[in-house]
């Protein structure tokens, strides 16, 4: 039997389950996500309770949805110094779109700018599970620390920042965590741990790096029972709206081919000095 003979004989469910998805059904007529009217849906919940119930399957809290929504808020921008956006913006002035804008400057948001917030989400799950799996606490952060230090590095994401001696966002995801945590709302567990991991880093200085906003999301994103899986879509999630914002206004401006740094300024050169071909007639090497 030839392929399409084969394809001729498959049945309706054998074509209608090739992909198979329990996030949305449609229909004619009918859009259901996760079993709820899309046209119910509208109106009546928050984009951030959207985005929650497409990734979790469930509705949130009126208080989850704030909190996540805090969240989305704190990450929408950084200024154009930030590669994402400054790439969106290079890219406007080639001519390009806003959606190849867009996803040029997703496209960057790698392991080290816009992978913070997943890592470090990582780590502290590790030094939690540590700590189910029968370590004390302190031997548990110690032992999650020196973990994540001898596969990724010195670095450990989430603390310090390159700009902020203390990071704005930071400070006020920080007020809306412990407030929820005073209420119970949340159990606090990876809070804790954060905080742990913030007095180890201090050891031998007057003070540690604090956490940032990558930091501080990442015990937000956990206490509200997200996987680290998820982490970086969350903040492209976030950062896509000030890249779309950075890309339109430099749509409006007019700009052609603009590169990293004015060209007055150049770059500095490392390769071999000046040389020469060899006289016409004699063998190039």
């Amino acid at each position: 039997m030839s392929d399409s003979e084969s394809a001729t004989n498959l049945s309706p469910d054998a074509v209608s389950g090739w992909w198979e998805s329990a996030i949305t059904d449609i229909a004619p007529g009918s859009i259901r996500v996760r079993g709820y009217a899309i046209e119910d849906l509208i109106g009546r919940i928050s984009f951030p309770a959207m985005i929650w119930l497409v990734l979790r399957g469930e509705l949130p809290t009126k208080r989850q949805a704030d909190l996540f929504g805090a969240i989305l808020v704190a990450g929408v921008d950084h200024g154009p110094q930030a590669p994402s956006i400054a790439i969106a913006r290079m890219v406007t002035t080639c001519g390009v779109g806003l959606n190849g804008a867009m996803a040029s400057a997703v496209n960057a948001l790698g392991d080290v700018h816009g992978g913070a917030g997943q890592q470090c989400m990582e780590l502290l799950a590790d030094i939690g599970a540590r700590e189910t799996g029968g370590a004390s606490f302190d031997d548990a952060v110690t032992a999650g620390l020196d973990a994540f230090r001898a596969e990724h590095g010195r670095f450990i994401p989430g603390f310090g920042h390159r700009f902020h001696a203390i990071d704005p966002r930071a400070a006020r995801l920080s007020e809306l965590i412990r407030e929820a945590a005073r209420d119970g709302m949340i159990a606090g567990r990876f809070l804790s741990i954060g905080d742990a991991v913030q007095k180890h880093l201090s050891r031998g200085h007057k003070a540690g790096p604090p956490m940032n906003v990558d930091g501080i999301t990442a015990v937000l994103l956990l206490e509200l029972g997200f996987p680290a899986a998820m982490g970086r879509g969350i903040f492209i999630l976030s950062r896509s709206v000030g890249i779309c914002a950075h890309a339109y206004e430099q749509s409006q401006r007019g700009e052609r081919i603009k590169g990293p740094v004015p060209p007055q300024f150049g770059f500095r050169y490392t390769g071999v000095p000046p040389r020469d071909l060899p006289d016409e007639g004699e063998e190039i090497p």
